[in-house]
């Protein structure tokens, strides 16, 4: 399966509707049935995921400890905002409301593809999440990647 990847800017409409662009639902796998598993991410905005790769998600999930404070935590956070959306015959998903809120979308959204999933943000937070970055490109690429 390719990865999801590239960026771009749709409404949400008065009913929490956004478009997820052609290119990135072409890259679902037909086992999404497409469907995604909607949930909080990080950084303020929402994560999108096929179906069939939330299935292997919640696999993981059921690997980690439970008698662990943390996982439990982790667990409870991330399931307690999920939820199936499906898209519509418009390539469109509804942003449950709660979501909605989270992320502070205000009539815009920000789909950016981020290889297994999908992120949704406000086009203003993440400008405001980039610029807060303490590294540059190159050094974050460094770090993250080392030498080769």
């Amino acid at each position: 399966m390719a990865g999801f990847k590239g960026q771009a800017e749709y409404s949400v409409d008065s009913k929490g509707r956004v478009a997820i662009p052609a290119k990135m639902r072409n890259d679902l796998n037909p086992a999404a049935k497409n469907t995604f598993t909607i949930t909080r991410g990080f950084e303020q905005c929402i994560f999108l995921y096929p179906l069939d790769r939330w299935g292997e998600m919640e696999d993981e999930f059921r690997g980690l400890n439970m008698f662990n404070q943390e996982a439990r935590a982790f667990v409870r956070t991330i399931l307690r905002w999920a939820d199936e959306v499906s898209l519509d015959g418009q390539g469109r998903v509804s942003l449950p409301k709660p979501l909605v809120e989270f992320a502070g979308l205000d009539g815009k959204a920000l789909i950016i593809g981020s290889l297994d999933h999908i992120e949704i943000w406000n086009p203003a937070v993440f400008e405001d999440y980039l610029n807060a970055q303490a590294s540059d490109y190159e050094s974050l690429a460094e770090s993250v990647m080392g030498v080769l």
